[in-house]
């Protein structure tokens, strides 16, 4: 396990597992949900420009972004001519099903971590690498993704609906209840809590004369901040059903809104996967 990021082997990943890999030099990484059988489903945004909450960012004819959480544009997702069904998603919507190869893109593979200790989480020097919040089972988690891949996942956005944020709901079924708040990835958190930490250690120069101790401190504030917004320590989240997703985020119209189960960060308890396929992929 390591500080900076999980990377394992093609053999290691099974269906159901949370992945991703960095891009541009560890500045951001992109997050998806294995299916087995080297396919997996993920969450790209669709236009030159992603909505961030309240501005837009504007993307180079390449892909690249000045931000650093961002996703391909499933427009430009490179033509695969090992899987004939890579590249699939339905119009208008950014979940797209890729094979593994177009998903890495020349780029390492990591996998997400689920169900770890407190003092682990806080010490990680990277968001969006973990979560104290438990995995659903794998049947469960590669239901979710398929349904989205078939329904939609809402409209990408950079703060509040993005990759990761994808990838943790097929893996937890956890939905922040505000639509208004901060999503679920914690890439993000990151980027939120670095200045925030920087803000509140500022007062401490008057106490403390070494710079070191400043650093410190604030590294703290920071760490101790993306555990207050991790998806397994919020209360301010419910588990919903994948069909009412699509409620959730508009996509289908209607006056309902997603089932409000009781919260809950346990672990469910885990039915029978005897007759759930084999799907590991050897190399």
């Amino acid at each position: 396990m390591g500080f900076l990021s999980h990377k394992v082997e093609r053999s290691d990943i099974e269906a159901g597992d949370h992945i991703y890999t960095w891009k541009t030099g560890f500045s951001y990484s992109h997050h998806g949900i294995y299916l087995g059988g080297n396919k997996v489903v993920h969450f790209t945004r669709e236009e030159n420009k992603v909505s961030t909450g309240g501005f837009s960012i504007s993307f180079s004819s390449t892909g690249e972004v000045s931000s650093l959480y961002s996703a391909p544009r499933a427009k430009e997702l490179p033509a695969c001519l090992h899987m004939p069904d890579c590249g699939f998603r339905q119009p208008q919507s950014g979940v797209v099903l890729s094979c593994l190869d177009c998903f890495l893109g020349g780029g390492s593979l990591c996998r997400f971590e689920y169900g770890i200790s407190p003092l682990i989480f806080v010490v990680k020097l990277r968001g969006g690498t973990c979560t104290v919040a438990d995995s659903d089972a794998p049947k469960t988690v590669i239901h979710r993704a398929m349904f989205l891949l078939h329904n939609g996942f809402g409209s990408y956005n950079l703060f509040e609906n993005n990759c990761e944020d994808f990838a943790l709901y097929c893996k937890t079924g956890l939905l922040i209840h505000d639509q208004t708040a901060p999503g679920r990835s914690g890439q993000v958190s990151g980027v939120v809590c670095a200045p925030l930490a920087a803000v509140l250690s500022s007062p401490l120069r008057w106490f403390m004369s070494s710079p070191i101790s400043i650093a410190a401190a604030g590294a703290g504030l920071y760490c101790l901040s993306r555990y207050a917004t991790d998806i397994g320590v919020r209360t301010d989240v419910i588990k919903a059903e994948v069909e009412d997703m699509v409620l959730f985020h508009g996509i289908i119209e209607g006056p309902n809104k997603p089932t409000n189960h009781v919260k809950s960060h346990k672990r469910p308890h885990e039915s029978d996967q005897s007759d759930f396929p084999a799907s590991k992929r050897q190399c």
